[in-house]
């Protein structure tokens, strides 16, 4: 699982993956499992704001519950938190930092599409 994990890894940071086949069972509350399957539906190359999100999860007030979920995100890249942004298109909060969210986030902007 680890080999794999490091495999997958690796094709998404050399720009050959977008999507990781890794089996997922982080554990978190009903909510938090809810908005972290709403994170793997979001495409990479793109993102969605928080309020999105909360609609996407059934509750369109729950902006701020999604950010605290999403804080709450123990797999960080391969349950893609980093693709939620701030409604004005801002670069907000992210577990690891603002500077891997811009990062990675253009990774996949410029990411080769297979």
């Amino acid at each position: 699982m680890v080999k794999a994990c490091m495999r997958e890894l690796k094709e998404y940071f050399a720009g050959q993956r977008q999507k990781f086949d890794l089996p997922l069972s982080p554990e978190g509350t009903s909510f938090q499992q809810k908005v972290w399957q709403q994170l793997q539906q979001i495409p990479y190359g793109e993102t969605r704001s928080y309020q999105q999100l909360a609609e996407m999860t059934g509750d369109k007030n729950a902006s701020r519950a999604i950010g605290l979920a999403n804080n709450c995100n123990p797999i960080l890249i391969l349950i893609p938190c980093h693709r939620v942004i701030g409604a004005d298109g801002s670069l907000t909060g992210y577990a690891a930092g603002l500077a891997a969210k811009k990062l990675l986030l253009d990774l996949e902007k410029g990411g080769t599409k297979k």
